[in-house]
C-alpha cells in the first residue's frame, strides 16, 4: 500500500461514524392539551419516569418518538429533554411539528352524521396535537421537508376514492400523524431521517378505510424512494433511514401486508430485523390472542449502509436494564434500536 493510499484509508476510518438510531412509540399522550406538560413539570408521574428510564437505557444518538403530545412552543418536548439530560441522555437538538391528529376537517369522515368528533379529524385525536411525533438528536437538525399536509387523494393511484365521500376526498390528508424528511448534520455529512407514524389498519367498518389509508401511507415512502415526491423534488440522498411506527406486521395481524412486504423489499432499503433478548422481532405487547404481540415499529436503513448491531428493549425478567416492570410501565410498545456505520463502502 502506498503512503497516499494508507493516508486515505486512515482518514476514511477516522471519519467513519457509528450512530445509534432508535424508534419509540411512547404513551406520552394525555386526554387534554397541556396535561402532559403539567405531568412532566411535577416530576412524579410513574409512566413518564419509566419512559425516561427506557430512553436513557437505549443511549441513542437520534431518537424518533411517537405518541407524544405536541404544543406550539415545544414546552412538553423541552421538559422531556430536560428530564432525559438529568438522567444521562442529553438531546440538545429537538424537532416537533404540528401533527394531523385532532386537526379538524369539518367533514363527516366516519359517516356517523357528525363532523367535529375525534374520528373526523385528519388523524384521530381529541385535540390538535394529541399523540404527535418528535425527534431528539445529539447532532444538529438541518432542513426539514414536512409532507404531513399532503392530500390522500393526490397520491398516485390513491385508494382514497374507494372509501371516501367527495367532501372527504377534497380535504383529508394522507398522513394520519405526520410524515417528514429530516436532515441530521452528522460530523461526516448529512443523514436523512424519513419519519412517519402510520395509522392502524383497524377501528373502521367493512369498507376498510383505515386499512386502505395505512397501505397508502406506506406506499407514499416507496414512491418517494423511487423518485416521486409531492413537490416534484426527487429524493436523492444515499445516507438515510426510514423510521417509524408502521402499524403493520409482515406476517400476522390485520392490514394489507403485501404493501409492507414491498416496502421491506425495496432495493434501496434493508431490514435488519432487530430482535428482543431471547425472543422474536415483535415490538408491541398487546393482549393475546387478538391482536397479540406484533412487529409494528421499524428502522429501515439504506441498503448500502453497514448495520453493526440492533435490538428491541424487551427484557426477559426483572434482571433487565431497565427491568421488565419498568418497560411495561412505559408503553405497550418497545423501543427499537440499531447501530449504523454512516460511512458508505
Amino acid at each position: 500500500m502506498t503512503l497516499a493510499l494508507w493516508l486515505c484509508f486512515c482518514v476514511n476510518a477516522a471519519m467513519a461514524e457509528t450512530v445509534r438510531l432508535a424508534n419509540f412509540h411512547t404513551q406520552l399522550s394525555r386526554s387534554g392539551p397541556g396535561l402532559l406538560l403539567g405531568d412532566l413539570r411535577r416530576g412524579d408521574d410513574a409512566q413518564i419516569a419509566a419512559s425516561v428510564a427506557v430512553i436513557v437505557a437505549a443511549q441513542a444518538d437520534i431518537l424518533l418518538l411517537q405518541d407524544i403530545d405536541f404544543d406550539a412552543e415545544g414546552a412538553a418536548l423541552g421538559a422531556l429533554a430536560d428530564a432525559l439530560a438529568a438522567g444521562g441522555a442529553p438531546y440538545p437538538f429537538q424537532l416537533s411539528l404540528r401533527p394531523n391528529t385532532g386537526w379538524p376537517t369539518g367533514v363527516d369522515i366516519d359517516g356517523d352524521g357528525r363532523s367535529h368528533r375525534a374520528r373526523d379529524a385528519h388523524g384521530y385525536g381529541r385535540f390538535n396535537g394529541q399523540g404527535g411525533m418528535a425527534l431528539l438528536s445529539r447532532y444538529p437538525i438541518g432542513a426539514v421537508r414536512d409532507f404531513s399536509t399532503f392530500l390522500w387523494a393526490d397520491l398516485p393511484d390513491s385508494r382514497a376514492p374507494l372509501v371516501l365521500s367527495p367532501d372527504a376526498l377534497a380535504v383529508l390528508r394522507l398522513a394520519t400523524v405526520a410524515a417528514w424528511d429530516v436532515v441530521i448534520d452528522l460530523p461526516d455529512g448529512p443523514f436523512h431521517i424519513l419519519a412517519l407514524h402510520a395509522g392502524p389498519p383497524v377501528f373502521d367498518g367493512p369498507e376498510d378505510r383505515n386499512g386502505h389509508r395505512n397501505a397508502d401511507e406506506l406506499r407514499f415512502w416507496q414512491l418517494y424512494l423511487d423518485g416521486w415526491s409531492p413537490d416534484g423534488l426527487p429524493f436523492a440522498a444515499t445516507r438515510f433511514a426510514l423510521i417509524g411506527t408502521l402499524n403493520l406486521d409482515p406476517d400476522k395481524g390485520e392490514g394489507r401486508r403485501a404493501v409492507l412486504r414491498d416496502l421491506l423489499d425495496h432495493p434501496l432499503l434493508q431490514d435488519p430485523v432487530p430482535l428482543r433478548p431471547g425472543g422474536g422481532p415483535e415490538t408491541a405487547d398487546w393482549p393475546e390472542p387478538v391482536p397479540g404481540d406484533l412487529r409494528v415499529d421499524y428502522i429501515l436503513p439504506a441498503a448500502d449502509m453497514a448495520v453493526r448491531a440492533s435490538g428491541v428493549i424487551w427484557p426477559i425478567d426483572a434482571r433487565g436494564t431497565p427491568p421488565l416492570s419498568v418497560v411495561r410501565a412505559a408503553s405497550d410498545h418497545r423501543l427499537v434500536w440499531i447501530d449504523l456505520t454512516t460511512t458508505l463502502p
